[in-house]
C-alpha cells in the first residue's frame, strides 16, 4: 500500500510492514480476542492494522487518520480484501467515540518529540479492553509507566522485526532496521 507522493517526516509517515499488523492484529487476539469487538485504529495511515481486524471478525472497525490524501489508498485496499471499515479524515485528539480495541502504528517520537504522546494518551482513553501498538524500544519505560498511571495493565512486549525502507529525503540507507516492540495492554475503560 503505497504512501502519499510526498510523506511528511514531521509526521513520521512511513508504512506499517504488512507482516507487523497481521502479528499486531494476531497478538492481540490471542490475548484478548478480536473478533466480534469494536476497533478503532488511531492514525490509520493507509489502513493496514484496521483492514487486519476487520479480516479477523472484528466489528465495526474504524480507521482515523488526520492526512485525508491516504484514505482513499486506505478505502480501496480495503474494498479490495473485502474487508469492512469506516475511514475518518480527523485529528486523533478530536476522536471521542470508545472501542474495544484500539489499535495503532503511532509516530514514535524520531523526528518531534513526544509526537507519540497524544495516540498513547487517546488509545488509553478510549479502549474499553485492549491497546495493541507499536512503539520505539526506547520508549518501553515511558510507555509501560504512562500506561500504569492510567491504571492499565501491560500483557506483553515484544521486539518485532522492522526494517524501514528509505522514505524520506534525509534518508541515506536503503533500508535501516528498527528497535521496535508491539504491545499489548488491558485498558482501564473509558473514563467517562
Amino acid at each position: 500500500m503505497p504512501l502519499p507522493a510526498r510523506p511528511d517526516a514531521s509526521r513520521e509517515q512511513v508504512g506499517t510492514p504488512a507482516e507487523a499488523a497481521v502479528d499486531l492484529v494476531m497478538a492481540v487476539d490471542r490475548r484478548v480476542g478480536v473478533s466480534g469487538r469494536s476497533v478503532l485504529d488511531l492514525g490509520c495511515g493507509t489502513g493496514r492494522i484496521a483492514i487486519a481486524a476487520a479480516l479477523l471478525g472484528a466489528t465495526p472497525v474504524v480507521g482515523v487518520e488526520v492526512d485525508d490524501s491516504l484514505l482513499p489508498v486506505a478505502r480501496t485496499a480495503a474494498r479490495t480484501a473485502g474487508a469492512s471499515v469506516a475511514f475518518h479524515a480527523l485529528d486523533v485528539n478530536r476522536w471521542d467515540r470508545p472501542s474495544d480495541l484500539v489499535l495503532m502504528n503511532p509516530p514514535f517520537g524520531a523526528q518531534r518529540r513526544h509526537a507519540d504522546r497524544p495516540f498513547w494518551d487517546r488509545a488509553l482513553v478510549l479502549a474499553r479492553q485492549a491497546v495493541g501498538a507499536f512503539a520505539s524500544a526506547a520508549s518501553r519505560t515511558f510507555i509501560a509507566r504512562f500506561a500504569l498511571e492510567r491504571g492499565a495493565r501491560v500483557i506483553e512486549v515484544e521486539s518485532v522485526p522492522w526494517d524501514l525502507p528509505r522514505t524520506f529525503p534525509h534518508h541515506r540507507a536503503a533500508r535501516v532496521r528498527l528497535a521496535v516492540d508491539r504491545w499489548v495492554i488491558e485498558a482501564a475503560g473509558p473514563k467517562r
